[in-house]
């Protein structure tokens, strides 16, 4: 899993998370890139630990919801 934390760690190929993400166009579909911002244990990531602001967290949160709801982003992720 790629971590975003900006104070410890970057992403592994240098680049800034919300760099390569447009946030305008990504939908609940996109599984590959809402599953980067969920914990192992399947918890929302804070906007401390992302990076994110204020409004693209709250856009990730409502579409992670909406792809558990939609059976396509576990609600928690099995120990094993």
């Amino acid at each position: 899993m790629v971590t975003f934390n900006k104070f410890t760690e970057t992403k592994k190929n240098g680049t800034d998370a919300t760099e390569t993400v447009d946030f305008s166009l990504i939908t609940y579909k996109d599984t590959k890139i809402l599953s980067n911002f969920i914990s192992d244990q399947g918890k929302i990531l804070p906007r401390r630990v992302t990076g994110l602001s204020s409004k693209q967290q709250k856009k990730v949160t409502k579409l992670i919801k909406t792809a558990r709801i939609a059976a396509l982003l576990p609600f928690v992720v099995g120990k094993g």
